[in-house]
């Protein structure tokens, strides 16, 4: 049965004005799918960097009209016949898809599968408006990340789907733990899962956004005995000091040269980072980074870069150093069993994920879209009534 619903169609890019709350339906269920009523969705940069972009520049994953999300917190309504994870009524957190099937899948973390982009960020036609017929074609894309949770009902992969039912959290926590899917987890898992950091690590965090927030709580928890994070906004600063960072460096009047003394100065009487997680991908910020680590550091890439941005490496240097640079999406999580030690230390007041949460009506997306790219807002959740 189609079911109807609203919500947060984007038909061109927000800062054109093309987004807007649109009355939905929802085609039917496969058989691997599950129905969530959402309560809440985070919202990410990524939901911005494929839909506050033109359709026209050639930028992959960017094509109208869609509704985006991927930050999404429910309850079950229905599952189809081959989902055996969730029954109707469950609480979920939900994360991002993937095949289950290729190489990596099957042998290292699924947010490497060889699919990854196909399914996360291409998707299909799940909605259509809700003033056509329930039985016509779908023309609005859905399954971003697998479930495009920027609806009040949406349709998801059941590979998305963390069931949390056995923790008994209530619907106030759920809400409130709607971005541990994919910033938070993103950010912390890069820090356990990825660099493996400990005690005798000196690690420093460029943007402090929800990515970078969660990786200084990470590194706290790991014990790193420096705890360095750099940005251009004071507030930003003074969150990632209250959250444990040892050293703060503001971005936003410093040459490269400076970033660079500070970061060492601040890392064992100079000898430099031992571990750089880069949310920025920003490639003057990335080049300082590679220039303010120690050798045989690891410089972890896990923002987004545009198809232009390059970073240039002295090859004979880098190869002497023993450094090393390489990417990482979603903090090599295997969610059901990651997403669940997240809610455990944040239970435990390791992981105080209320000090970066900022309510919103999903009605006043447009009001928390503005809170964070003005910085006021570190992390904003959409509630759905």
């Amino acid at each position: 049965m189609a079911t109807p619903s609203k919500a947060i169609v984007s038909r061109g890019p927000f800062s054109e004005g093309k987004w807007a709350i649109e009355p939905v339906t929802l085609r039917e269920l496969k058989e691997d799918e599950v129905l969530v009523e959402i309560i809440a969705s985070g919202i990410c940069h990524t939901d911005l960097h494929c839909g506050n972009t033109p359709d026209d520049k050639g930028v992959p994953a960017v094509f109208y009209p869609r509704v985006l999300g991927h930050e999404g917190s429910g309850y079950v309504k229905a599952a189809g016949s081959a989902v055996t994870s969730v029954q109707e009524g469950d609480a979920v957190l939900l994360s991002f898809s993937y095949c289950g099937e290729c190489h990596v899948c099957q042998t290292g973390p699924p947010s490497h599968c060889t699919k990854f982009f196909e399914i996360n960020f291409m998707g299909e036609p799940v909605f259509s408006p809700a003033s056509g017929s329930s039985e016509s074609t779908p023309t609005i894309g859905g399954r971003f990340f697998g479930q495009s949770s920027f609806g009040g009902h949406t349709i998801v992969s059941s590979k998305c789907v963390v069931n949390v039912s056995s923790l008994a959290l209530s619907r106030e926590e759920l809400r409130l733990l709607a971005p541990l899917g994919c910033g938070l987890q993103t950010g912390a898992g890069t820090v356990i899962n990825v660099a493996k950091a400990g005690p005798e690590d000196s690690i420093a965090i460029i943007g402090l956004g929800g990515v970078g927030l969660a990786a200084v709580m990470a590194a706290k928890n790991a014990g790193c005995k420096r705890i360095i994070g750099l940005d251009r906004l004071s507030s930003r600063l003074d969150t990632a000091r209250e959250l444990g960072a040892t050293d703060v460096v503001d971005t936003s009047d410093k040459s490269t040269e400076e970033l660079v003394s500070a970061v060492k100065e601040a890392s064992d009487g100079g000898l430099g980072a031992t571990i750089v997680i880069d949310t920025s991908a920003y490639p003057p910020l990335v080049s300082a980074a590679v220039q303010f680590t120690r050798y045989l550091a690891q410089i972890i890439q896990v923002g987004t870069g545009m198809p232009e941005a390059y970073l240039n490496l002295h090859m004979q240097s880098f190869m002497v150093s023993g450094k090393k640079y390489y990417g990482a999406v979603q903090g090599h999580s295997r969610t059901s069993q990651y997403i669940p030690e997240l809610i455990r230390w944040w239970r435990e007041g390791k992981f105080p994920v209320e000090k970066l949460v900022k309510f919103f009506d999903f009605e006043d997306f447009a009001g928390a879209i503005r809170g964070m790219g003005d910085g006021s807002v570190v992390k904003p959740v959409l509630v759905w009534r």
